[in-house]
């Protein structure tokens, strides 16, 4: 039988578990009598926790909304899980969570235990956010995210099996540097030793066992910055079309309406930039560019620049203008 300390911390942490709970079933969870798990429950009363208790047949326990908060009850994932979002909520940009969060997260880890420390500490030192843009993206997995961040920070090789766009396998054997999240994907940012560059991998088209190796030297981030060379790999992934456009705003401005994987920005003066990017059709950019609330002057390809002449005749047409109004 555990002891009493113990037993309440676990019958605290069964009641977040699970909301309701009989008498019956948490005296054999604790392995006690139901006259000793009165007594816990007391004891939990006494400490400020508002369990609620029901009598009868279906009678039970519940723990309610107290005045204060109880403290939380984690396993070792749950608590990896929870320094992970932590970590990206600080840097969402979403108002009035970015100081929580660090507090949250400065609270959390000072609890954590040592085989657990090294972990999110890794987590948080080789992960970099590439968008603060909200987004859906392919699910992965928290301990394969973990354990390539930890093979980040201790700079060992690893391999494992990888699918590209096509579905074509392959091994790669690579130098982790960074993981960079870009708001729907997570990317591994890693040096290809059998290709002699830099690559980058999404993270949920790795498959099986991660294996590490030997240790390697960690080398200066690609394009001076690893967001910034994800960036730049996600905006030159090919496409049918690819177009050259001036934004007359400042980059500062249109960075928070342009995903970094939607394409490349780089500021002409303070008020006006460039856009590189590609698409699979030109109705669907001109769509964008329209939505962007800004004007803008298309460079090439000649089909796109064809195509919205087309459309803005029509779009006259339709309102009554003639080309020449």
């Amino acid at each position: 039988m555990l002891q009493t300390s113990a037993r309440l911390l676990r019958l605290l942490s069964l009641f977040q578990a699970q909301r309701y709970w009989s008498g019956a079933d948490l005296s054999e969870e604790l392995e006690v009598t139901g006259r000793t798990l009165r007594r816990d429950v007391d004891r939990l009363r006494d400490l400020g926790y508002p369990v609620h208790s029901t009598s009868g047949v279906a009678g039970g326990y519940q723990l309610g909304a107290g005045a204060n908060l109880p403290p939380l009850l984690l396993d070792d994932d749950e608590a990896v899980a929870v320094a992970l979002g932590l970590r990206t909520s600080a840097v969402s940009g979403v108002t009035g969570t970015e100081e929580a969060s660090v507090r949250a997260l400065m609270k959390l880890e000072q609890v954590l235990p040592p085989r657990l420390r090294s972990r999110v500490a890794a987590l948080h030192l080789f992960i970099e956010p590439l968008s603060t843009r909200p987004g859906r993206g392919p699910t992965v997995d928290a301990e394969r995210l973990a354990a390539i961040a930890g093979a980040c920070r201790d700079s060992e090789c690893i391999r494992f099996s990888y699918k590209n766009r096509t579905g074509a396998p392959s091994l790669r054997n690579v130098e982790p540097h960074r993981l960079v999240h870009t708001g729907r994907r997570w990317y591994l940012v890693a040096w290809d030793a059998s290709r002699k560059d830099w690559r980058t991998f999404r993270v949920d088209r790795i498959e099986g066992k991660l294996k590490t190796s030997v240790r390697f030297k960690p080398r200066k981030p690609p394009e001076g910055d690893f967001a910034l060379f994800v960036s730049k790999s996600l905006a030159q992934v090919p496409m049918p079309l690819r177009a050259r456009v001036t934004l007359h705003a400042a980059v500062e401005v249109l960075a928070q309406r342009i995903p970094p994987s939607a394409g490349i920005l780089e500021a002409i003066d303070n008020h006006r930039c460039m856009l590189i990017a590609g698409a699979h059709s030109v109705e669907a950019i001109t769509i964008h560019l329209s939505l962007l609330g800004v004007d803008f002057e298309v460079h090439e390809p000649p089909e796109l620049i064809a195509y919205m002449h087309a459309l803005a005749a029509r779009l006259q047409r339709a309102g009554g203008m003639s080309a020449s109004q």
